[in-house]
C-alpha cells in the first residue's frame, strides 16, 4: 500500500509539469451527486454484488500553483453490498437480493493535477465516518428494513481509503467526475467474531457538480 500511495504522488507531481492550468485562481465552492456501485472485498470473502446506490455533498477547490489544486469534500456515500438471496427448497436464486446498507459520511482530501484545460486527475486520502447501518431484505419495495443499532454492529465507526479519480470542468462550471475509492483498513471491529476477516470498502463513484 505504501507503494501505491508512493506512485500515486508521484504520477500527480509528474503531470503538474505539462502545460496546463487551472480555470481559476480563486477559492471555488461548488455542489455534486451521482450514483454510487460498491462493494466489500478481501481475502476472506467470496464476489458479491454490487450495492447500487447515490452520493451528494459539497466541494471546494483552492489554487497551489497554476496546475495544482487542493480539493476537500464532504459527502454523504451509500455503501454496501448485494447478497443473492437462495432460494432453500429449490436450490437456485431467487429474483430478491438483501442488500446490506453502510452508509457513511466521506471526507475526501484530494490533490487535483490539471493535465489540459478543463481536464484533471485527482487523488488522495479519503476519511469515513459510518451513519447508518441495516439489512433490507426488500430493496425494490418499502419495508424490510432491519437496522443495526451501534452497540450490536461489528462495523467500525471510522473508515480510511485512497481516492483516485479524474474529473472534466465546462466553462460554465458544471463538471463531470468518475472516482474509484481503495478501502485500505478493514470494517470490522476488534474483539468481534469478525476480527481479522479481510474486508474492505470499495466504491466506484459516477457524477456531476457545479463549480460557483
Amino acid at each position: 500500500m505504501k507503494k501505491l500511495i508512493l506512485s500515486t504522488a508521484l504520477f500527480i507531481s509528474g503531470l503538474a509539469l505539462v502545460n496546463a492550468q487551472s480555470d481559476s485562481k480563486d477559492v471555488q465552492l461548488g455542489i455534486k451527486g451521482g450514483l454510487n456501485s460498491s462493494t466489500i472485498s478481501g481475502d476472506d470473502f467470496g464476489d458479491l454484488d454490487s450495492r447500487t446506490s447515490f452520493n451528494a455533498g459539497l466541494v471546494a477547490e483552492i489554487p497551489l500553483t497554476e496546475r495544482l489544486s487542493f480539493q476537500p469534500e464532504v459527502l454523504y456515500s451509500g455503501q454496501g453490498f448485494d447478497v443473492r438471496e437462495i432460494d432453500q427448497d429449490n436450490i437456485v436464486d431467487t429474483d430478491e437480493n438483501i442488500e446490506y446498507q453502510l452508509d457513511y459520511i466521506q471526507v475526501p482530501l484530494l490533490l487535483k493535477a490539471y493535465i489540459v484545460k478543463g481536464l484533471s486527475v485527482e487523488a488522495g486520502p479519503q476519511f469515513g465516518f459510518k451513519i447508518h447501518e441495516e439489512f433490507d431484505y426488500q430493496p425494490n419495495s418499502d419495508g424490510g428494513d432491519i437496522e443495526i443499532d451501534s452497540d450490536d454492529s461489528y462495523v467500525k465507526d471510522f473508515d480510511t481509503s485512497i481516492a483516485l479519480g479524474a474529473a472534466y470542468k465546462f466553462d460554465n462550471g458544471f463538471f463531470l467526475s468518475g472516482r474509484y475509492n481503495l478501502g485500505v483498513t478493514d470494517i470490522f471491529e476488534d474483539g468481534t467474531p469478525f476480527e481479522g476477516v479481510d474486508a474492505k470498502n470499495n466504491v466506484w463513484q459516477f457524477g456531476i457538480g457545479f463549480m460557483f
